[in-house]
């Protein structure tokens, strides 16, 4: 097996003389020593870069950075520099960002079921936009505005109602979803029609939003063009058309750049007669590869005939994303970045699931021992924030680095953390 691609490692990635891998100019191998493993490092200099793409293509007040992917207070901050709006999909993604001095107006509120306090706080704060999605909502919101709340500016969500080459799990534009009005029914006319006549709220927009992990662009396309008769007939100010777009975790894995991506859907848009003001919402795209996650290798276990075990000391609760998606990484070591990996594992976490698979078929340089750091690239978007205390194994660290420096911006969880909440 071949070195791992450079590819799917971060923008500032460079290797050493002595084939040590550092990123942002940081050594990652003494990253993980100064502050143990499982650690996520994420290249700072790469978060930017993908945020001013995205900013470059859609305009500033067009991009919007889905939290859901990766968020603590650094990363609101540095995504709020660039000059992006942000999106939040609870009450705590939006504590979350207000923490970190992010303007409630630079925000937009999504949420399938979100509660009265959810909402209430929303309208407190003058979030800047709220993603309607249910006439439940819609309710909601009426009602809070009648006791006193500001009317907010709302997007009504649209089901396109068209399904995509990806997982199940993460479909979110086909008729059977829990998101979105339908277009296909008739209610996502009713639901444009209530909001645009109530006092309670400023219709400004639509959104719509067909999966996630989608590496067609036509798929994409085709949810524009499903709905561009509907949008022009009604020609509001803004339509949001959501993120999704995939990346590459694997070798042989290619995915569109954002440019390219956001390219072709503000063409279609303007081509299918669409005047609104196009934005869109990255998240997975401008987290993703900017982040490796480190392990520590804790034992070997080889099974003749059948297959080599590697086991680290995190699991499915710094990645649930293989377990729930069946998703694919890369695994390779710190210590020899260029050597090739000719021992095939697969590497398995701490948990007591024998489903705690971190990658199924992964491959590694065969001097591969106990004790060594081993690492997964393209490890920043939907691993820290989904993670979990299964096991009550406290959550990693988070470290950002740039420019020679490193900065610890999430710290390690502690047994005093997990037993905080726990009253005994």
């Amino acid at each position: 097996m071949t070195p791992l691609p450079a590819s799917l490692l971060p923008d500032s990635a460079s290797v050493d003389d002595e084939g040590r891998l550092r990123i942002g100019g940081v050594d990652v191998l003494g990253l993980a020593e100064h502050h143990g493993t499982p650690l996520f490092v994420y290249d700072e200099a790469h978060l930017r870069a993908r945020c001013r793409e995205a900013r470059d293509v859609f305009g500033e007040d067009g991009a919007i950075y889905a939290t859901k992917a990766f968020l603590c207070r650094a990363m609101a901050r540095l995504v709020h520099e660039e000059g992006l709006r942000l999106d939040v999909a609870t009450g705590g993604e939006l504590e979350v960002v207000l923490s970190a001095g992010v303007p409630a107006a630079r925000l937009v509120l999504h949420g399938n079921n979100k509660s009265d306090a959810e909402l209430a706080r929303a309208l407190g704060v003058g979030v800047g936009r709220i993603v309607v999605d249910s006439d439940d909502e819609l309710d909601r919101i009426e009602r809070l505005v009648a006791a006193g709340a500001r009317p907010p500016k709302v997007l009504v969500r649209i089901n396109p109602g068209i399904e995509v080459h990806t997982h199940e799990h993460v479909q979110t534009g086909n008729l059977d979803s829990k998101f979105g009005f339908p277009l296909s029914t008739g209610q996502a006319e009713q639901a444009i029609r209530r909001a645009g006549a109530s006092a309670a709220m400023d219709l400004v927009g639509m959104h719509m939003h067909i999966g996630s992990q989608v590496f067609s662009v036509a798929n994409f396309l085709e949810g524009l063009r499903t709905v561009a008769p509907f949008v022009a007939e009604h020609s509001p100010e803004e339509l949001v058309v959501g993120g999704g777009l995939g990346v590459a975790y694997l070798a042989d894995e290619q995915a569109p750049t954002i440019t390219e991506w956001g390219t072709a859907i503000l063409d279609t848009c303007r081509e299918a007669g669409i005047t609104s003001r196009i934005s869109a919402e990255p998240g997975r795209a401008i987290a993703a590869a900017a982040a490796i996650t480190l392990y520590t290798v804790g034992t070997i276990k080889h099974i003749p005939g059948v297959r080599t075990y590697v086991a680290v000391d995190g699991g499915m609760s710094d990645n649930p994303r293989p377990v729930l998606y069946g998703s694919g990484y890369e695994t390779f070591l710190p210590r020899a970045v260029h050597a090739p990996r000719e021992l095939a594992i697969r590497l398995v976490g701490k948990h007591c699931e024998s489903g705690d698979l971190l990658v199924r078929e992964g491959h590694v340089p065969a001097d591969l021992a106990v004790g060594d750091v081993i690492a997964t690239p393209v490890t920043g978007a939907y691993g820290h924030s989904m993670g979990s205390n299964y096991n009550k194994v406290p959550r990693p660290p988070v470290v950002f680095v740039a420019d020679g420096e490193a900065r610890l911006v999430v710290r390690r969880e502690t047994i005093e953390d997990l037993l905080a909440t726990d009253l005994g």
